[in-house]
């Protein structure tokens, strides 16, 4: 059996990923492959169910930083145990969108918890489970707030916390994933997210063809 292989995606807010994990599980399919697409938090019934309070509920309004990043973790270790850990090991390919990268730049930059204690907690609910391919969209702030504008003008989506925080809070988050991208060069691959929705694909089918061969 081939072996799984685990890719993630990971981005700011109105970055594009949701849509291209999309294109690309629909891609593999047509090539043959068994695809797993999973979104974090969540990717279980008790994931979900986090997703939603730190998310949407009301009740998570005003929750302490950590919180949020022991609930993130929670929901990760159990996709990781209860669904990508038996996927990779049937030889599927897993898309995750998001995974503990988004913990780094959103909890230990964005929310300024201490780097080591975020990591000791990652670690703890991943332990050798690890992507071998991320992809980070990098988006300018201006075109993500053009984007999230025209979406709440065209729809009505539940109220998001992360969403609504300040713009300060998303310049750290940004700088979060810099650091996660220069830190880890072989793994993590940017991507100029503000081109065309199909030059963008392209780009993410020619990095990953290059993982799965």
């Amino acid at each position: 059996m081939a072996a799984g292989r685990f890719i993630t995606f990971e981005g700011g807010e109105a970055c594009g990923k949701s849509t291209q994990i999309q294109k690309l599980a629909e891609r593999l399919r047509c090539e043959g492959r068994t695809v797993r697409l999973l979104r974090e938090p969540g990717g279980t019934p008790l994931g979900e169910k986090i997703r939603h309070l730190l998310k949407h509920d009301p009740d998570g309004r005003g929750m302490a930083s950590e919180t949020e990043l022991l609930l993130m973790n929670a929901s990760r270790a159990e996709l990781v145990r209860q669904v990508i850990r038996p996927a990779l090991a049937a030889g599927e390919v897993v898309l995750c969108d998001r995974f503990y990268d988004s913990t780094t730049a959103y909890q230990a930059h964005g929310r300024q918890l201490d780097a080591a204690a975020v990591q000791a907690v990652i670690a703890f609910a991943v332990g050798p489970t690890r992507p071998d391919l991320t992809l980070l969209f990098r988006l300018p702030r201006a075109e993500a707030l053009r984007r999230l504008s025209h979406r709440q003008a065209t729809t009505l989506p539940a109220e998001d916390r992360f969403e609504a925080e300040k713009e300060a809070f998303f310049e750290r988050v940004e700088a979060g994933y810099a650091a996660v991208a220069t830190a880890e060069p072989a793994r993590i691959q940017t991507v100029n997210a503000a081109d065309t929705v199909e030059a963008v694909a392209e780009v993410v089918w020619a990095r990953v063809a290059r993982v799965l061969a």
